[in-house]
């Protein structure tokens, strides 16, 4: 090791021709994805019914990839194959952005359904 300039301290070699492989690592926890998968599911589903409990999901990382399973409440009636899509597509966006990985398989489990204002509890329309 020798000095270079004021403070400076050359380790030997240009960082630049250092293999990636010697240069560190970097690795993101699964739990630091679901937070992001979570996010992007609320971000997709939009407005929640009153009593729903916002999305949340469970991600495993393997080699580069996340496979996320996301939990949802959805309003109904209402497109819940449409909804479902966006959340996929949403999430598949925001963890390839945020965290550079890539989204094989986007499970989405709707877990309950609330009826709509115009709906009473025994599924006719109120007038």
């Amino acid at each position: 090791m020798t000095e270079v300039g004021a403070g400076a301290v050359d380790l030997g070699g240009d960082p630049r021709t250092v293999a990636p492989g010697e240069r560190g690592e970097t690795t993101i926890a699964d739990r630091v994805v679901a937070k992001i998968a979570s996010q992007a599911a609320r971000e997709a589903v939009g407005a929640l019914p009153r009593d729903a409990e916002p999305p949340h999901a469970s991600v495993v990382v393997r080699h580069g990839s996340a496979r996320v399973r996301v939990h949802v409440e959805l309003d109904f009636p209402g497109d819940i194959g449409g909804r479902c899509a966006r959340v996929r597509r949403r999430i598949v966006e925001r963890v390839r952005d945020l965290a550079g990985m890539s989204v094989p398989e986007v499970v989405v489990q709707v877990e309950r359904l609330h009826l709509g204002d115009h709906l009473d509890t025994a599924g006719g329309r109120t007038p």
